[in-house]
């Protein structure tokens, strides 16, 4: 439990560079949008900055992407991304390297089946980067999602789309209705996740998460299950767990 979101950023950022330095290979990030890791990436763009390596030489696989964008659009995830990571002014990440779901595929089921694909050819993620939605959802596999399920297309709950409105100006109507997410599966076979909520609004679900039964009621609880995660809050969002003395659950 950290009182500085800086500090989040820093533990994140320490397990990014242990888990890629321990890579056999080319390291591969699963890298997550929204308000939780904008942080993370920005202390990445500032070691890169001051001479480390940051991104450089590292594939990045995004949790998910908006169907039904307009091409331009800045809220589209491998715009948020690559203005987050790629190019040596940033990270050092290589937009080649920078691999986002096909949300607008005519066939989005085959279009899921390549980016398991391309998943599988790099060799796996090597540490997944996380942030939580307020129902329990990771990446955008909404409450009743099965453990099961791979990359898929997804219709957003309501209570989704009003929590992101707030990258449309406030107005949900302009926030998509679907979208193509890894699935639960596809997540936890990551070797490594951290995952980063903060703010009072995340605290139900980050009791559910942590201290509750593993259901699909509340999908990140499935997370109790993975053998190497580190789960990152602020005050807020721990204040329902009944341990908040360590800083990392």
């Amino acid at each position: 439990m950290f009182s500085d979101p800086r500090d989040i950023a820093a533990a994140a950022v320490g397990r990014i560079g242990a888990a890629l330095d321990a890579a056999d290979a080319m390291p591969t990030l699963g890298v997550a949008t929204g308000s939780s890791p904008r942080t993370v990436y920005e202390l990445l763009r500032t070691k890169h900055q001051d001479g480390e390596a940051a991104l450089t030489q590292v594939a990045a696989v995004a949790l998910d992407e908006y169907r039904g964008l307009p091409a331009d659009a800045p809220q589209r995830y491998r715009a948020v991304l690559r203005e987050a990571l790629v190019g040596p002014e940033h990270t050092g990440l290589r937009d080649v390297d920078l691999h986002v779901p096909d949300a607008d595929a005519v066939d989005p089921v085959t279009a899921a089946s390549r980016f398991e694909a391309t998943i599988a050819s790099l060799g796996g993620v090597d540490l997944q980067l996380l942030g939580l939605g307020e129902n329990g959802h990771i990446g955008f596999n909404e409450p009743g999602t099965p453990f099961t399920e791979r990359t898929h297309l997804v219709r957003l709950e309501d209570s989704t789309r009003h929590a992101n409105s707030r990258f449309f100006d406030g107005d949900i109507e302009r926030v998509p209705e679907y979208a193509m997410t890894q699935g639960l599966a596809t997540i936890l076979e990551a070797r490594e996740i951290v995952l980063i909520a903060v703010g009072e609004e995340k605290a139900t679900a980050v009791q559910a998460m942590v201290e509750g039964p593993v259901t699909t009621d509340c999908p990140a609880s499935i997370l109790q299950d993975h053998p190497q995660v580190t789960v990152l809050l602020d005050e807020d969002a721990a204040s329902n767990l009944e341990m908040r003395s360590a800083s990392s659950v």
